[in-house]
């Protein structure tokens, strides 16, 4: 069994459905990592009304989403989740390449993907 880049829970797919059906123009979303914050990166989704050539392609969960490609070393076996608590909402990551992450939570440290280790447990 091949390992997903990106994984979407039904909690995420549902907002991404409120999203597109929210705007006739899109299509899905985008999932990029950009540097910010004081520990290295912070994840990006982008609304998709067409899709960027050379984008990496997934469905799950009845979603179409897109990865920018210069991510997805940092995203491969990534859970997207949606959250809803007291005091916020948004998207959430479960990312086994996170290495740290900032206090306030809102960048991360993360390392690229050990692919001979992908390789070697794939093959079981």
């Amino acid at each position: 069994m091949a390992l997903e880049i990106i994984t979407v829970t039904q909690n995420a797919a549902n907002r991404i459905k409120d999203i597109i059906s929210a705007d006739d123009d899109v299509t899905g979303v985008r999932v990029s990592i950009k540097d910010a914050g004081c520990v290295g990166v912070s994840y990006v989704i982008d609304k998709v009304k067409s899709p960027i050539k050379g984008d990496d392609h997934i469905i799950s969960n009845g979603v179409e989403i897109f990865i920018d490609p210069k991510a997805t070393l940092y995203l491969l076996g990534t859970a997207m989740d949606f959250e809803t608590t007291k005091m916020s909402s948004g998207f959430t990551f479960n990312n086994p390449n996170q290495t740290d992450k900032c206090g306030c939570g809102q960048s991360v440290q993360l390392k690229k993907a050990d692919l001979e280790e992908l390789a070697f447990l794939n093959s079981k």
